[in-house]
């Protein structure tokens, strides 16, 4: 399989490499440095990961909370507001109502001072007018105040819901409280490490090295060999490549999830070498038991 490219990390041996170490600083840092430097980093940022990891789905459940609660305010002033448009309603009707009554006792008294059949006529159609107003007024008075219990009714039923979700709000906070409180000294000692040795690497570096511990589903973004593998996706690295890691001569990325790739002695990791051992042992055992087979039947033709 052909090797991939080195992610456009610097490297070390070429042209641009020599021409950037001849103008190097006091910041700037050699190839096993920035190795050094950025597997530091990593189980910084990784102590971090596990701290939050402390807080489960708090965060979430108190973000939810919030949100459901702003939700239910929101529904709630609406409800009201509705319910006061009702009540507006009621209360213009019911002066609708006083004034068709004075109409109708005033076309009443009108009544008793009329002259012909025309007026009476008149008078007694505006009677009849103003009493089917008072009637509507008070159909549509009865539907108002029908909608104000139904709206006064959900309204209880928002608020007991969002009083709920206050108590939990505040049950969840103090949790998250609790366990933020344990872990933020430690936390705020390990941001203040990252933020010293990122100012050690190279922002270039640096920020290919973000980009690979974002996308990395365990948020690794250097690792180191392990059992002739890639320590992040596991994948076998060739013999040359891991010659390669262990010269230390560039930054070398696995060319199957991307990410940096260190010699473990240079991260101060120790491997168990039990493993070594054993397949020695199992090899000399094959051996062994391979010229057992042979010599037997030397043996046979002997006797």
């Amino acid at each position: 399989m052909a090797r991939a490219p080195d992610d456009g990390l610097p490297l070390l041996g070429d042209k641009r490499g020599a021409l950037v170490m001849a103008k190097k600083d006091p910041m700037d840092l050699s190839v096993e440095e920035r190795l050094k430097t950025l597997y530091q980093m990593q189980t910084a940022l990784s102590a971090i990961d596990e701290k939050r990891a402390l807080r489960g789905e708090l965060p979430l459940e108190v973000q939810d909370l919030e949100d459901e609660i702003e939700g239910l305010s929101t529904r709630i002033e609406k409800i009201q507001r509705d319910i006061d448009e009702f009540q507006k309603a009621v209360t213009q009707k019911k002066g609708e109502i006083i004034d068709a009554q004075t109409s109708v006792a005033r076309y009443q008294k009108q009544l008793n001072d009329v002259k012909n059949n025309r007026e009476y006529d008149t008078l007694s159609k505006e009677i009849e007018f103003q009493t089917l107003e008072i009637e509507l007024c008070n159909k549509k008075i009865k539907e108002a105040q029908a909608r104000i219990a139904e709206k006064q009714e959900e309204l209880n039923a928002n608020q007991a819901a969002i009083e709920e979700r206050k108590n939990d709000l505040e049950v969840k906070k103090d949790e998250l409280d609790e366990i933020m409180e344990e872990t933020r000294a430690e936390e705020d000692k390990l941001k203040m490490r990252v933020k010293e040795l990122e100012a050690k690497i190279e922002p270039r570096l640096l920020t290919s090295f973000k980009r690979i511990r974002k996308n990395a589903r365990n948020g690794l973004g250097i690792v180191y060999v392990q059992r002739d593998a890639c320590g992040g996706c596991f994948n076998k690295i060739p013999p040359q490549r891991q010659l390669d890691i262990k010269m230390h001569k560039k930054i070398i990325v696995c060319e199957y999830c991307g990410r940096i790739m260190i010699d473990p002695e240079l991260a101060g990791v120790k491997l168990d070498k039990v493993n070594a051992t054993e397949k020695k042992t199992r090899k000399r055992s094959i051996r062994k038991s391979t010229k057992k087979a042979q010599d037997a039947p030397d043996a046979d033709i002997e006797a």
